[in-house]
């Protein structure tokens, strides 16, 4: 997403503000709605003519309304657009997805003022974060781009806005969510423009943007391709690689600051195509299947910001790319393959595509040593039918599935434990011919063998597995701060699980 928008802190009346539209926050409650806080004067100037104006024009405050008026004398800006913030307007995820849906009714506004909570940094970085991202768009491929404009200047008005630690929040707000809107670029961009080689490439132009100019973060970037992977063993990634056109990738990232107080490793699925290789998919399915590498966009998204944020976590992340297409050279159903940790695995369903991706990065990951492996993939429709397309599920050892919860909640995304119950060992160890079986054919709990199959390669370490398949794409109309299309799920989440990392502790 292009950076054309400036924000900033001000304290300022919002019903003196000038700007061409002024959006103020309300909040629902039993006795009828009623402005926030922050719009104190606004409900000052309309005196008693507040209730009964907000019950003419259909105000309630619940969560996602929005609704726009013209002003007299009440306010200068000539347009004043309520928002609802539900019964809490203290929450961060309603002022976050209240202020996404701010940005989508400001049509052609050149500036916006935001009234909404943010007497504190956590909201401040809620408003900016989530006005940023309900404003997202995304027109590469549009011949006729939409009249509606981003505005050219953005305040939020807030009693803090000369604190040192609200201005550092609006600055870390920006960061994840250009990191957010990364993603969701490159999960939007057509799969003929996005194979693994491209996409590697798009990966690569990003670094240079983060890491370029004085005092910019040092990030290491390795890309390895087909024949290296054949020479590290990695034959996950070519199983599944192998049947495209277009050779396999695999990108690291390094993130490695002299201060670090942990050491997190990063893995994410990045089937930039998948039609099912020889188990096809229906043509239905194949429809967004463009998603699919959405893992690997959130992994070295997430890099990339924690490394602008400068957080003191060394960070090592590993996206493999493959395009999982149908071919005389592609895996069949009963193919062995072996896994660069040296397993034997035998092919039962060459849809069940990403768990062998993982499966050798996740062993790579292992080499490296690190305190804490997450992974994050659009893995298992079998997740989707369990949670829907708005809650992501976490699996793994005990501690890392608690950390990861806590890191959603305060990143805003919502994910849901699952378990890997014993009996997924005997199933993906139940192969005659092979050492695990990629895949069975019994109806119940796929989810959960496929997070049991990936943890055969985590070498014990502490570690947790986000199934966010669904969760990747936005097939209806937007909600929140959330567009139609691509979401970024699970950046913030990243971030915010190295953030939690450096929490009582301390250089050796």
């Amino acid at each position: 997403m292009p950076r054309v928008t400036t924000y900033a802190l001000r304290s300022a009346s919002p019903a003196k503000t000038r700007a061409d539209a002024v959006v103020v926050g309300v909040v629902a409650g039993p006795k009828g709605p009623r402005l926030c806080d922050a719009a104190a004067d606004v409900s000052a100037a309309y005196g008693r003519r507040l209730r009964p104006f907000l019950s003419t024009m259909g105000v309630t405050g619940k969560a996602g309304e929005a609704v726009r008026t013209p002003t007299r004398d009440e306010v200068n800006a000539p347009l004043l657009v309520f928002v609802g913030l539900g019964e809490d307007p203290t929450d961060p995820i309603a002022v976050r997805r209240a202020a996404g849906v701010a940005a989508r009714n400001v049509p052609n506004a050149a500036s916006v003022a935001l009234a909404l909570p943010s007497d504190t940094p956590e909201l401040v970085a809620a408003v900016v974060e989530g006005h940023r991202l309900g404003g997202y768009t995304f027109t590469a491929y549009k011949s006729t781009k939409s009249e509606t404009t981003e505005p050219n200047d953005v305040v939020v008005l807030t009693a803090i806005a000369r604190k040192a630690d609200a201005v550092a929040a609006l600055e870390r707000a920006e960061v994840l969510a250009d990191a957010v809107a990364l993603a969701r670029d490159w999960v939007n961009t057509p799969p003929r423009d996005c194979t693994p080689p491209l996409l590697a490439e798009l990966v690569t132009a990003a670094h240079k943007e983060v890491t370029k100019g004085r005092g910019a973060p040092k990030v290491k970037l390795e890309v390895f391709d087909h024949e290296q992977l054949a020479e590290m063993g990695c034959g996950g990634i070519l199983s599944v690689g192998d049947s495209s056109d277009a050779p396999s990738r695999l990108v690291k990232l390094t993130w490695a600051p002299q201060d670090a107080v942990a050491h997190l490793a990063l893995v994410g699925k990045g089937v930039t195509f998948d039609s099912g290789g020889l188990t096809i998919k229906p043509s239905a399915s194949m429809v967004n299947m463009k998603g699919d590498m959405a893992g690997a966009a959130s992994v070295v998204a997430a890099t990339l910001a924690i490394a602008r944020l400068g957080l003191p976590v060394k960070v090592t992340a590993f996206a493999p790319m493959a395009e999982n297409m149908v071919s005389g050279t592609a895996t069949r159903p009963g193919d062995v393959i072996t896994m660069h940790n040296g397993s034997t695995v035998e092919i039962a369903n060459t849809d069940a595509e990403g768990r062998m991706l993982l499966g050798d990065a996740l062993s790579l990951a292992v080499q490296e040593e690190p305190d804490v492996v997450v992974d994050i993939a659009t893995l298992t429709g079998h997740m989707q039918l369990a949670l829907g397309d708005k809650v992501g599920a976490v699996m793994g050892t005990d501690g890392e599935v608690q950390v990861v919860l806590a890191a959603g909640r305060a990143a805003g995304e919502q994910h849901w434990p699952m378990p890997i119950p014993e009996e997924m060992k005997e199933r993906i160890n139940s192969s005659k011919v092979a050492d695990l079986l990629q895949h069975d054919w019994v109806r119940w709990g796929g989810g959960l063998y496929a997070s049991a199959f990936l943890r055969e390669f985590t070498g014990g370490l502490p570690w947790a597995h986000l199934d966010i398949a669904g969760k990747e794409m936005n097939t209806g109309g937007p909600y929140g701060h959330v567009p139609s299309g691509a979401t970024g799920f699970g950046v913030t989440t990243l971030v915010e699980i190295a953030r939690s990392l450096t929490e009582g502790r301390s250089e050796d």
